[in-house]
């Protein structure tokens, strides 16, 4: 078993190639040329009766909690079911996979409604403060009894709150206390990259390179990553997560794993706002290149990242202890699902609305 991870980790095989949920009909996919070759390895697995379970009631979820009303359709097209087939690949059961997925569609609908849209009540002065409200949805603020009721009214009258706390609560059937910690963790660096991003839009001000990349690994799929042992019915244990050789291997995925974000959803950004936040953007702006150079570059850091996790990944996992070599081959299988969501989805098709 340890030599079989070892063999996965290390051969890697390479393959070609979070904003505002609108999605354009289906188009012409993206040329191919846009992105280029990523080192990642295959998705693992590709189950459409699975993804198509877990889409079928996901969006069932979603009216029920009043997250996009009258854009359920628009929540179909990201085939948020077919990203978790893709990247939770040793999961079989749905309900697991739902928890996850529903997590997922509560972050992106607290990044449209707060942050990115504001036909959907986005104030850009007020995004802190919405913000901070919804981590209270994910980690229960303890009120003064007289002040509790009003609370809850706030939390029942926002679809985005009761999304946050029903797909937390979903969460908790399969999370440990020690994973739900991690989760709540893991979303406070989410929001506060949300936040950081919001600044920078409001002062009109464009970021250099390794600021943007410490807020990107920041507002990433990190969320994502921590669900992946107890979706899997296992648990890391707090000290190893916290050992900081894990915490930098794993960083390092997700950053990586957000490059592909960047590199898949640029052209929906292109014509859009004065300073597009997005990797090949930046890099062109900062280092006076042309786009394709940038994109080129914006490659070679994803590939050094990926080389750098698959390296770190095979010598912790040399350790033998079972549950870290197991979360960290998820890890890669989640890292090949992720590009093959993002090369195929219609959320990132040319001619989408920019984020």
């Amino acid at each position: 078993m340890q030599n079989d991870l070892l063999a996965r980790l290390q051969s890697g095989p390479s393959g070609p190639g979070t904003g505002s949920l609108r999605v354009a009909p289906p188009a012409r996919p993206e040329p191919r040329s846009r992105v280029p070759e990523l080192y990642c390895p295959p998705p693992q697995r590709d189950d459409p009766a699975l993804a198509a379970v877990v889409d079928d009631r996901l969006l069932e979820w979603a009216e029920e909690t009043g997250l996009y009303e009258g854009r359920l359709d628009e929540v179909r097209a990201l085939s948020l079911g077919r990203m978790y087939m893709l990247t939770f690949a040793r999961v079989e059961d749905p309900d697991r996979l739902l928890a996850a997925a529903k997590c997922t569609l509560a972050q992106w609908a607290t990044d449209d409604y707060y942050c990115d849209d504001e036909s959907a009540g986005a104030v850009p002065l007020e995004i802190a403060t919405h913000l901070s409200l919804a981590f209270a949805a994910i980690d229960p603020a303890r009120l003064p009894a007289r002040y509790a009721a009003r609370h809850e009214e706030t939390l029942r009258a926002d679809p985005v709150l009761v999304a946050l706390r029903a797909s937390t609560g979903h969460l908790t059937r399969y999370a440990s206390r020690a994973q739900l910690t991690r989760y709540r963790q893991e979303m406070a660096a989410l929001f506060s990259g949300y936040t950081a991003e919001a600044g920078w839009r409001v002062a009109g001000r464009t970021p250099s390179v390794p600021e943007f990349l410490a807020v990107r690994q920041d507002n990433s799929f990190m969320p994502c990553l921590v669900m992946l042992d107890p979706a899997g019915g296992y648990e890391l244990p707090v000290e190893v997560y916290a050992d900081p050789r894990v915490r930098g291997a794993v960083l390092k995925a997700a950053s990586a794993s957000v490059i592909v974000n960047d590199l898949y959803s640029m052209h929906r950004e292109d014509g859009g706002a004065a300073v597009n936040y997005n990797l090949p953007a930046l890099i062109e702006a900062e280092e006076g290149c042309s786009r394709e150079e940038a994109v080129g570059r914006s490659a070679e850091i994803h590939d050094e990242l990926m080389h750098a996790f698959e390296e770190e990944a095979a010598l912790l996992s040399a350790g033998g202890f079972p549950p870290l070599a197991r979360y960290l081959s998820d890890v890669w299988a989640w890292l090949g699902g992720n590009l093959e969501w993002h090369r195929t989805t219609a959320r990132y098709q040319q001619g989408g609305t920019p984020a």
